[in-house]
């Protein structure tokens, strides 16, 4: 059974070292709910996150980035309406790593998901294989 917490709790719980995951999600999507299924048949603890409804801080963003060792580029939603709408494949490449943390920050349907944050590891997306070494 899967718990929603506020952000201020979520945040609080994770930084005391919890050793559960945070699963930042959007339930609605497909791939979320794949992901979601392969850590509950796993066993595998966590606090899931809304991601529409609680957005990753600009904080958060740089901490995961910086955790996760991946390009900037692999936290945006480039199969996403949003991502498509606003060209951002041809802006990214002329913005600062700030105001693309900045731009992130500010609507959850840019973020790439699922986002898993463990306490020395971020996945972005679900690769089955990928979550499978690392968890």
């Amino acid at each position: 059974m899967q718990c929603y917490f506020s952000l201020e709790i979520q945040k609080d719980e994770y930084m005391k070292g919890d050793k559960h995951m945070l699963f930042v999600e959007y339930p609605k999507c497909t791939t979320c709910q794949r992901a979601k299924k392969w850590l509950d048949e796993r066993g595998v603890e966590y606090t899931d996150r809304h991601i529409k409804e609680e957005n990753p801080t600009v904080e958060e963003l740089k901490e995961w980035h910086k955790k996760s060792g991946l390009p900037l580029k692999r936290f945006f939603n480039t199969s996403g309406m949003l991502y498509k709408s606003m060209s951002l494949k041809d802006k990214l490449p002329n913005m600062t790593e700030e105001e693309q943390y900045q731009l992130l920050a500010e609507d959850g349907m840019l973020v790439k998901r699922p986002i898993i944050v463990g306490e020395d590891f971020v996945l972005t997306g679900f690769k089955e294989k990928e979550w499978e070494e690392v968890l």
